[in-house]
């Protein structure tokens, strides 16, 4: 058995190093910095970083208004592994995919509004722009 392989099945490991094991997280101080600010929920809890976590527990984890996960760890790990094989660390809920799915989906209507222009603006565009943000309130 590798090092690796080893190294994931553990009988307990610390919350914030398993957040970035499962790759919620890109280090350990991004992952510290959640927790305390109350955006990593174990068990309907607050949680601290070096709360032990066990197989079965469930995480609410929030990264942005958008990014909310719920899930269940189903193995511990305290290395950061391939995103293959860190997926197979917890089990995200059906409430969970379906909220982020819905958001994508609006995400995607939000940007299918929107029109960029198609050329940069030429010298009188730029000139009546730099009117605008410049007297926002007296444009014509």
């Amino acid at each position: 058995m590798s090092l690796r392989m080893m190294e994931t099945n553990i009988d307990a490991c610390r919350l914030d190093q398993w957040l970035v094991a499962a790759r919620f997280y890109k280090t350990r101080a991004l992952a510290i910095s959640a927790i305390k600010n109350g955006r990593v929920i174990v068990n309907q809890m607050r949680a601290k970083p070096a709360q032990q976590l066990a197989v079965g527990d469930y995480l609410e984890i929030q990264k942005t208004v958008e990014q909310q996960f719920e899930v269940i760890v189903k193995q511990l790990a305290i290395r950061r592994v391939s995103a293959k094989l860190a997926s197979t660390f917890y089990q995200e809920t059906a409430q969970s995919i379906e909220r982020r799915e819905r958001l994508a989906e609006q995400r995607k209507l939000a940007n299918a509004l929107v029109s960029f222009p198609t050329a940069r603006p030429d010298k009188r565009e730029r000139r009546q722009l730099r009117n605008i943000h410049r007297n926002p309130f007296t444009h014509d």
